[in-house]
């Protein structure tokens, strides 16, 4: 599917925040929204976001509600997610992709918020983001990534993903669309009417907390799925906290190497987007990009504007086109 565009975030656009799964601290909320203003932005948010339903930001029928009535604002620029936690699957049977493709707009999260990533770029196209978060990242003054946030949402043409400190440990050099998110989701995704599409991709894999033969069967279930059949490279995230509690005589490096051992392509490890320590990098999910992995060290370069610029005839013509 040929990807959809949203137009580029701009000084002065309002976003929408919304929490599509868990409840949320509402410290860290309160300072990620002052953080959007200072960056010069205005959030907006509705007055049921703060609701609870056991461990859920309200019920599943207040979060479809909530994400359908941010996407077909017109004043809104982008939507960011609160947080993650759990509970996006809860939208996915009865969110309206027809509207989100009518509607398309900047939309940024991760961790749980990887179902409706990828379910929303499978099936209408659109671009979405991985990256920071309104009560976490966002709301911490070293929680983002600026060049990457602004190269994805204010519309580069192309542009390096910082690397600093991220391992090749396979070499190579692959091309394809970036796509992926938290490999716990992507996993669950087997299976069902969401399950992930990843031929001809550069496949991104991150998560927090899983202790190392969690992740060896995640990554076996995906190989004896097929879903690392046609992809043409691997990125795995920063890993936090994912070890064997106690003594632990091995690395999450090695383990990953022994289920890829028969991996053609390059296998990178500790890009810092996510679920990471600090300095959270937005990466666009669904547009191409090439990823090198030699001597020199690993680089992953966008091949293309990830949002464009737009006049607000452009923006009627691009919602009128969608409708037919």
């Amino acid at each position: 599917m040929k990807p959809t565009k949203p137009p580029a975030l701009r000084s002065g656009d309002k976003i929408g925040i919304v929490a599509p799964a868990s409840g949320f601290n509402r410290e860290g909320f309160t300072a990620g929204c002052d953080r959007l203003r200072q960056m010069g932005y205005e959030p907006v948010f509705s007055a049921s976001i703060f609701e609870r339903d056991l461990y859920f930001a309200g019920t599943a029928d207040r979060r479809l509600h909530e994400f359908e009535e941010m996407f077909t604002r017109e004043d809104l620029a982008a939507i960011i997610c609160a947080r993650g936690g759990y509970g996006s699957n809860y939208l996915l049977e009865k969110l309206n992709f027809e509207m989100i493709a009518a509607h398309p707009k900047i939309f940024l999260g991760c961790s749980d918020v990887t179902s409706l990533l990828t379910a929303i770029t499978d099936r209408t196209g659109l671009v979405t983001f991985h990256g920071p978060m309104i009560a976490k990242d966002i709301a911490s003054a070293t929680g983002i990534e600026l060049s990457s946030w602004e190269n994805a949402l204010h519309g580069a043409t192309s542009w390096e993903i910082p690397t600093a400190g991220v391992e090749g440990l396979q070499q190579g050099r692959a091309e394809g669309r970036l796509y992926g998110g938290c490999l716990s989701l992507l996993t669950a995704s087997l299976g069902t009417d969401f399950e992930i599409k990843t031929e001809g991709t550069i496949l991104f894999l991150e998560d927090v907390a899983e202790k190392p033969y969690r992740i060896d069967r995640m990554l076996m279930q995906l190989r004896l799925a097929g879903k690392l059949d046609r992809v043409g490279g691997i990125i795995f995230g920063e890993m936090p906290d994912c070890v064997q509690p106690g003594r632990q005589d091995y690395t999450l490096q090695q383990v990953v190497m022994r289920v890829l051992k028969d991996f053609r392509g390059p296998i990178v490890y500790g890009l810092r987007s996510g679920h990471v320590s600090n300095a959270n990098i937005t990466l666009p999910m669904g547009v191409r990009a090439e990823l090198v992995a030699d001597g020199d060290g690993v680089r992953l370069r966008i091949l293309e504007e990830a949002t464009f610029s737009e006049t607000p005839k452009q923006s009627e013509g691009l919602r009128e086109q969608a409708r037919r």
